[in-house]
């Protein structure tokens, strides 16, 4: 049953597509073409660590798949807005709406200290091979970034991230993308082809 639907199943949303523009299908498609590369550079990684060769970085690559799958996923079912909505239905049935900004802020430092958690638990991951992972840590900070902002914003800070660039391009989709180019492009470098020279310069 809704929670004081207004609309929706909870609040003003329901399950569906969150975006269904063609930047919005683009780059869903990216971070699922993202999550495969990494998934494969995690199997390499795996490989080479068996053979005592490269480092462990099986861990960074497996945590880059999940979390870029977990980020195209969300990109149409917009489950920040489902959250939303529901401390919004909470706090008008409990009576605490207009104490609502309390908890908006607990909710960022919330937001705020995972994302910093989780930067230094792939910089952690990925120290030990960071000469072969820097481009994916660019593309993970940014992407970090990019979720921290959005979920400190609410929907009415964020205005420049709306703004189109060229072509109904926005500041946003240009951003997430980015981030995404950089872990994809990183993970494909990530092959046997790069191990090969790297034994060939240990020799």
């Amino acid at each position: 049953m809704p929670l004081l639907a207004l609309d929706g199943w909870i609040g003003q949303w329901s399950p569906g597509i969150g975006d269904p523009t063609v930047a919005g299908w683009v780059t869903v498609a990216a971070y699922f073409a993202a999550a495969a590369t990494c998934w494969c550079a995690r199997s390499q990684a795996r490989r080479e660590r068996a053979q005592g060769a490269g480092h462990a970085s099986s861990r960074f690559w497996a945590a880059a798949s999940v979390g870029l799958a977990a980020r195209g996923l969300n990109k149409q079912l917009d489950l920040q807005t489902a959250l939303t909505e529901l401390g919004r239905v909470l706090a008008r049935e409990q009576g605490w709406y207009e104490h609502r900004r309390v908890v908006q802020l607990a909710f960022i430092l919330i937001v705020l200290s995972v994302v910093a958690v989780a930067c230094r638990w792939l910089f952690r991951a990925a120290r030990e091979d960071l000469s072969r992972l820097w481009l994916a840590m660019v593309g993970a900070a940014a992407l970090c970034g990019f979720v921290a902002i959005r979920a400190t914003s609410f929907h009415h800070v964020d205005v420049c991230l709306w703004v189109d660039l060229f072509c109904g391009l926005r500041m946003n989709v240009l951003l997430e993308l980015s981030g995404i180019f950089c872990v994809g492009v990183s993970a494909l470098r990530f092959g046997p082809a790069q191990v090969a020279e790297s034994r060939e310069g240990r020799e």
